[in-house]
């Protein structure tokens, strides 16, 4: 990857309004059949184009083709009951209804690898995948059938292993494991959370990258946010953990967050994927707001390891809104290139 802090989007972006309902998720599909497929593609191919059009520099889907960052990876798999379902917590913070493990769980056959296919025949620049982690799937189930958070977990992560080597051998450049759980359970993290994610990457020639934020900018989300004081400082926790991984790249929530940005030096050596863009606000940044936070990013990472990107998905918003912020990360990413090349001897 040649170019120099490339510019990316984390996960989701809006879907068209003749193929979901906007500004929703779990959006039911508004077409059916061959008409839902052919509406996934035009929308997967849109996505490609705005991302382009906005100097995106490293492509990816926008989740067009999924309705749930998780659950459409899990609708795929054998074991679960998607007709059986019971409510539980999600990330310890809001209540829905889930499937259930009721058996043990498999991979019939390829999941998104057809999807990847058609996003690397639609563009030249970098392309990223993304696929949910171990943990955050656990998270999103019911489970009566391992009975062990940790056994699940592992089980997903040979799940995912396949996947990911077959999305890489579709031509995707970068493969990111999303695990907002590991802002949420500290103690499993450390026992099992980052070695079941290693599990998930393990024998990739691909990059590979693990985002973990605070969640789409919805209540449950913003209100838990509004409960952890001026400081968040969760990544203290598993920082040190992913440094010492085998991971390439760690995807972190900064722009209007209370992470402190010096925490950031914990993954001294590891690429860093930095959300420059809030998704909690519809406010459009302006490129000096970008360049500001990316600055003081760069007091803690090199150049030639940082990412500009969102904080989270962007499906909740207007599709201007998502356009228009991804044009400001651009921006502002080009007035920090500007800046390091007049500082070059």
């Amino acid at each position: 990857m040649q170019t120099l802090l490339p510019t990316s989007i984390v996960g989701s972006l809006p879907k068209p309004s003749w193929l979901a309902q906007p500004e929703t998720l779990w959006s039911p599909w508004k077409l059916e059949g061959d008409a839902l497929l052919e509406g996934k593609r035009d929308a997967l191919r849109i996505a490609v184009q705005e991302q382009t059009r906005r100097g995106i520099d490293i492509i990816s889907d926008g989740e067009q083709t999924r309705q749930h960052f998780v659950t459409t990876f899990i609708e795929h798999l054998s074991g679960v009951d998607f007709e059986q379902r019971k409510t539980v917590r999600i990330r310890d913070r809001y209540d829905a209804s889930v499937p259930t493990v009721v058996g043990a769980v498999h991979r019939e056959r390829p999941v998104f690898v057809d999807d990847a296919k058609l996003l690397r025949e639609s563009t030249d620049r970098p392309i990223k995948w993304t696929l949910p982690g171990p943990m955050t799937m656990v998270d999103t189930l019911y489970d009566v059938h391992y009975q062990s958070r940790e056994k699940l977990a592992w089980e997903f992560a040979t799940i995912l292993n396949q996947e990911a080597k077959e999305l890489e051998a579709a031509g995707v450049d970068i493969i990111q494991f999303d695990e907002p759980a590991f802002n949420v359970f500290l103690d499993e993290v450390k026992d099992w959370g980052v070695a079941a994610l290693e599990r998930a990457a393990e024998g990739l020639r691909a990059e590979t990258a693990v985002h973990i934020c605070y969640g789409y900018g919805i209540k449950a989300n913003t209100d838990w946010k509004a409960t952890l004081g001026s400081q968040w400082r969760q990544y203290e926790e598993s920082f040190p953990l992913l440094q010492r991984s085998t991971i390439d790249i760690v995807s972190l929530e900064c722009h209007h967050s209370h992470v402190p940005v010096d925490l950031i030096e914990l993954l001294r050596g590891k690429k860093v994927m930095l959300g420059a863009i809030d998704v909690a606000n519809e406010t459009i940044e302006t490129p000096e707001e970008v360049a500001d936070t990316l600055r003081k990013a760069l007091t803690f990472v090199d150049a030639d390891k940082l990412l500009p990107s969102t904080n989270c998905g962007m499906a909740p918003f207007p599709r201007d809104v998502a356009y228009a912020k991804l044009s400001a990360l651009s921006a502002g990413t080009r007035i920090i290139r500007e800046e390091l090349a007049l500082a070059q001897p």
